[in-house]
């Protein structure tokens, strides 16, 4: 990874003005992209496209978005319109979501997460290399294309926890997308598993992993801050067991173990900017082509300019260090294989 970390806003704004300050530091500093998730606030698509008209037109990402929400063409459509109105690369990230709120919004879960992800994703592929489809599959039914238009690339993504998604993704996606992955369960184990799924593909998908970090100073805890930050996802059972596979001991009866876990294996980074950027090299060894800066732990603490700083400390820190962390990871490189209140989120 030669280019700079992307920035990501990992929480649901009540407004788009609370990812201002984000998209300022991505264009000022020259982070690789902006990164929105999936929210039931400010929509992401209608946040990016919001973000761009104010002139913070930058290349952007959704990591991810839910299936169900939206019918592939629609998915299509919006993918190249933030393309288009960004005038910049796009990254159309999606996942399936939890079987409830699938059954929720379709009458009854997906048969097959694995399938429903592969005819989607191939179907947005199809729609936005301009093909024509006809697919009439057990989760979509599609057939048709789109209107030439011409815009910037767009890449399809798909969110990647397990070895089994991770398969699938390197069959179809251009981008496997990974939240709170360790850097030796990246290499052991997913970069392995899409390599495998992409063996009938010229290389598997690119990845591209959201790593907490938290830099350090008077006040801040980093056990606590860890625990602050990762406390939603540790407790969703996909997590859990992601992070078990990965030999990440956690367990809700004892934090102090659980902190002290996450930090040790990499999945929160804490220090100096300095010393952030360079653990980053662990997840460019790992395979990591693109790492979203997710500064969960300062975010949710003290609010949006406080995490909007740090991220331009780290990715300053990034760049210093640039010419030797290629060098670096040239060297070690892994053999191919709920609601926010909008004030207190301001500070």
């Amino acid at each position: 990874m030669t280019a700079l970390p992307a920035v990501l806003y990992p929480l649901q704004p009540d407004h788009p003005e609370l990812v201002a300050p984000f998209a300022a530091v991505a264009r000022r500093a020259g982070a690789r992209r902006l990164w929105l998730c999936q929210s039931f606030r400010a929509e992401p698509h209608q946040t990016l496209a919001y973000l761009a008209g104010r002139g913070h037109t930058v290349p952007v990402g959704t990591a991810v978005t839910l299936l169900p929400l939206r019918h592939p063409y629609e998915a299509a459509v919006q993918a190249r319109s933030l393309a288009l109105l960004t005038d910049a690369p796009a990254v159309a990230g999606f996942g399936i979501g939890n079987p409830g709120f699938v059954a929720g919004l379709t009458g009854r879960p997906y048969a097959s997460p694995r399938r429903a992800v592969r005819d989607y994703l191939t179907s947005v592929r199809a729609l936005l290399d301009g093909r024509t489809l006809a697919h009439d599959g057990p989760d979509h039914h599609l057939h048709g294309s789109l209107a030439p238009l011409p815009h910037a690339p767009v890449e399809v993504g798909a969110g990647v926890l397990r070895p089994g998604m991770a398969r699938t993704a390197g069959e179809v996606a251009d981008v496997a997308i990974t939240w709170m992955t360790p850097p030796d369960y990246l290499a052991r184990t997913l970069c392995p598993a899409l390599a495998e799924g992409a063996r009938d593909r010229p290389a598997p998908p690119r990845v591209a992993t959201a790593v907490h970090v938290l830099v350090t100073g008077p006040g801040r805890d980093p056990r606590r801050l860890a625990l602050a930050a990762t406390r939603e996802h540790l407790a969703a059972p996909h997590y859990a067991d992601m992070l078990r596979r990965a030999g990440v001991r956690t367990d809700p009866h004892d934090p102090a173990g659980t902190a002290r876990a996450l930090l040790d294996s990499g999945t929160v980074l804490a220090g100096t900017p300095e010393e952030i950027a360079e653990a980053l090299g662990g997840y460019r060894r790992a395979g990591v082509d693109e790492v979203l800066l997710n500064p969960s732990a300062v975010l949710l603490t003290e609010g949006v300019h406080a995490a909007a700083e740090d991220l331009e400390r780290v990715l300053a820190a990034c760049r210093a260090a640039g010419p030797q962390q290629a060098a670096t990871a040239e060297q070690h490189a892994a053999p191919a294989a709920a609601p926010r209140a909008p004030a207190a989120l301001l500070g």
